[in-house]
């Protein structure tokens, strides 16, 4: 600090010039968690511990060493951030962008588990049961007269013949 002479004063602040920790008014310990951005939800998991369970599972479910595209690998990844966001869905009920994005990652990873189910069914069976994913394995894509074949036609199929599926 600078006196009115253009002397240095090195003496200290008062002690009213100083800020005021969180817990100090009151006289009261304060209670790290309820600093959190999180809020006081106790259930809630840190980032790092998302991200180290992201690697945990991605290392788990890796094919090779430098595996980062297999179908197991990317739907490990995903169904960690499926569960991060889900909790945080119960805490943030209006948060619309978060569940647009949530919405978008069931969806990618329906179609990966859809994938793998294609190509290999034991490993998607040993992958759905360690992660607990409740799926519903593709069922066969059917014919139009497999499909509706049980149905009548209509009564003048020359009224509807450009509508009609061509027999040869």
């Amino acid at each position: 600090m600078i006196a009115q002479g253009g002397a240095i004063d090195n003496t200290l602040p008062s002690p009213e010039d100083f800020i005021v920790n969180a817990g100090e008014l009151d006289n009261e310990p304060v209670d790290p968690q309820s600093l959190s951005i999180e809020g006081d939800n106790a259930s809630s998991i840190s980032s790092y511990d998302y991200q180290s369970r992201v690697t945990e599972l991605r290392l788990k479910y890796r094919r090779s060493e430098t595996d980062t595209g297999s179908s197991e690998y990317q739907i490990a990844g995903i169904s960690e951030r499926i569960n991060y966001l889900t909790e945080h869905m119960r805490t943030n009920p209006k948060d619309f962008s978060t569940r647009r994005g949530l919405v978008a990652l069931v969806n990618k990873r329906r179609r990966l588990l859809n994938y793998l189910f294609t190509e290999n069914v034991q490993r998607y069976a040993e992958l759905v049961n360690a992660l607990g994913i409740r799926h519903k394995a593709p069922s066969r894509v059917q014919s139009r007269e497999d499909q509706y074949g049980r149905f009548p036609g209509p009564k003048d199929p020359m009224k509807y013949k450009n509508k009609l599926p061509k027999t040869e």
